[in-house]
C-alpha cells in the first residue's frame, strides 16, 4: 500500500524520475520521465540504465556511480539524453543514493528536467547580428552562429581555426554561454606559454616536491573545471608528452597529477583553438593525429576579415561607439574616403587589428564628430592593400547586370549596396559613374 502510494506521488511530478538497483537496472520509471524519453515503463524495467538513457555524463562517468562512490549527490547538471526517437534532449539533471532501513547503499535515484523550450527560448532572443558580442551580418560568421545554436545540446569537443585575430576566443565563449554546461567553470589555458613540465603541471596539478619551487600540492585546470569546459587556446603547440596525456583524459576522463601515482577522474568538455596550419603540423609530426580526431569532432573555422569585408562597417560602428563611450568622446561615424580605405586594407591582424585602429583613432579624436581621412596616420594609409575586392572585380566583369539587381534589391540605397559588396561608397559612386541615377529610399 505504502509503495503503491509513493509511486502515485512520484507520477504527479513534471520532473523524469527513475531509480536503478545496484547493478544498475531500473526498477522504477515515472510518468513524467516516459514522456521526456519516449519510452514506455514496461520498456525499461529491468534494463541497464545507460542502454536507455544515454545520457553524455555516461560516457565519462554514470551519474549514479559517481555519487555511490563519492558519497555525495549531483544536484542540477547540465547535459543531454537520447530519446527513444533517435535525437539528443537537453536536461537538467539531480542524483542521489537510495538506501535500505539499514542505511545501506541499495541503488540509486535520478530526476531530470527537460531544457528543449529553455534552449529555445534562448536561441530566439539572440541578435543576428551580435552574437554574444561576436558582430557578423556576412553569410559566413551568420553560418558559425547557427552552428553554435546547432551543437548547444551537445557536449562534444569541438577545434576552432582561424587566424590570429579572428576571435577564436569569442567563439569559444558563445559556444559555452549556448551549451548546457552554462553557469558552470569555464577555464582558459593558453598552451603556447608554458615549458612542457609547467604545462602539464597546469592542466593536470602537482603533488608537493613534484619538481624545483613545488612547494605544496596544487590543482590542476582540468580538476578545478571539473563539471565545466576547459579551453585549450594553441592547442597544437602543446608538446607531444603532454599531448598523450590530454588524449587520455578525453578517451577515459582519467589523469594524475605531476608527481603522483592516484589516477583523479574528471568531467570536463574540450573546446580547444589553434591558429597554426593543422595540415602541416600533422605532416610533421607536431600535432598527434589521434589527438586531432579527438578535439575535432565539431569544426568551426573562423574566416579572416579579409574574406569577410561586409562585416566591416558593422565592425567600425560596433567599436566607434564602444571607444567613445570609454574615452567620453563625441565621435558618431566614419566618412566615406576613410571607410574606403578600411574596406580595402588587407588586414593582416584582423578583427583585433581593426579595434586597435579604432581605439587608436578614438583617442586621438579632438572635436571631431567623424573619423575622416585626415585622420589616419600615413603608415597606416601607405601599407599594402587590396584594392580591388573580389566582389567588385566579378560585378566588373559581369558588366552590369549584378550591379543593377543588388541596387534594386536594396531599392537604390547606395550605403546599402557598398555595405554588401564591402567597399565604400565612394568606389561604388566611380561604378555608378555611367548609371541613370535613382532616388534612395
Amino acid at each position: 500500500m505504502e509503495k503503491k502510494f509513493n509511486e502515485e506521488i512520484l507520477n504527479s511530478l513534471a520532473e523524469g524520475v527513475l531509480t536503478v538497483d545496484k547493478n544498475f537496472k531500473i526498477s522504477f520509471f515515472n510518468r513524467a520521465a516516459e514522456l521526456i524519453t519516449g519510452f514506455q515503463k514496461d520498456e525499461v524495467i529491468g534494463q541497464f540504465c545507460k542502454y536507455v538513457f544515454k545520457c553524455e555524463l555516461c560516457q565519462t562517468q554514470c551519474p549514479i556511480g559517481l555519487v555511490l562512490e563519492s558519497g555525495n549527490d549531483i544536484y542540477e547538471y547540465n547535459s543531454s539524453i537520447e530519446v527513444k526517437a533517435g535525437a539528443r534532449k537537453p536536461i537538467r539533471l539531480n542524483a542521489a543514493i537510495l538506501k535500505n532501513s539499514n542505511n545501506e547503499p541499495v541503488g540509486g535515484v535520478i530526476s531530470f528536467r527537460d531544457l528543449s523550450e529553455l534552449m529555445k527560448l534562448r536561441r530566439e532572443t539572440i541578435s543576428p547580428s551580435n552574437f554574444y558580442g561576436i558582430i557578423g551580418h556576412s553569410k559566413s560568421m551568420q553560418e558559425i552562429f547557427g552552428l553554435i545554436q546547432e551543437i548547444a545540446e551537445s557536449d562534444a569537443t569541438i577545434l576552432i581555426q582561424g587566424e590570429s585575430g579572428t576571435g577564436k576566443e569569442l567563439v569559444a565563449n558563445a559556444i559555452q554561454a549556448t551549451s548546457l554546461r552554462k553557469g558552470k567553470q569555464f577555464l582558459k589555458v593558453n598552451c603556447s606559454v608554458f615549458p612542457q613540465n609547467l604545462l602539464a603541471s597546469e592542466l593536470f596539478g602537482h603533488v608537493k616536491g613534484a619538481y624545483t619551487d613545488a612547494f605544496k600540492d596544487r590543482p590542476g585546470r582540468f580538476e578545478l573545471a571539473n563539471g565545466g569546459t576547459l579551453f585549450l587556446d594553441e592547442v597544437a603547440e602543446m608538446p607531444l608528452q603532454t599531448q598523450i596525456q590530454l588524449l587520455r583524459v578525453l578517451q577515459e576522463g582519467t589523469f594524475e597529477r605531476v608527481g603522483e601515482s592516484a589516477t583523479r577522474k574528471t568531467d570536463v568538455r574540450v573546446i580547444s583553438a589553434t591558429n597554426i596550419n593543422i595540415k602541416k603540423a600533422l605532416e610533421e609530426g607536431k600535432l598527434r593525429e589521434d589527438l586531432f580526431y579527438r578535439l575535432n569532432v565539431i569544426p568551426i573555422y573562423v574566416p579572416a576579415l579579409r574574406e569577410r569585408r561586409e562585416d566591416i562597417p558593422y565592425l567600425i560602428k560596433h567599436f566607434i561607439e564602444e571607444y567613445s563611450k570609454i574615452y567620453k568622446k563625441d565621435v558618431k561615424d566614419i566618412d566615406d574616403d576613410a571607410l574606403e580605405v578600411f574596406m580595402n586594407y588587407s588586414w593582416p591582424g584582423n578583427v583585433r587589428e581593426l579595434e586597435n585602429a579604432i581605439e587608436y583613432l578614438i583617442v586621438r579624436s579632438k572635436d571631431n564628430k567623424n573619423i575622416s581621412l585626415n585622420n589616419l596616420p600615413s603608415s597606416f594609409k601607405n601599407t599594402p592593400a587590396i584594392q580591388h575586392p573580389e566582389a567588385v572585380q566579378e560585378l566588373r566583369n559581369d558588366n552590369t547586370s549584378q550591379l543593377v539587381k543588388l541596387l534594386e534589391k536594396h531599392h537604390w540605397n547606395k550605403t546599402k549596396v557598398a555595405q554588401e559588396l564591402g567597399i565604400g561608397r565612394t568606389t561604388l559612386w566611380r561604378m555608378l559613374k555611367n548609371f541613370p541615377q535613382k532616388e534612395e529610399d
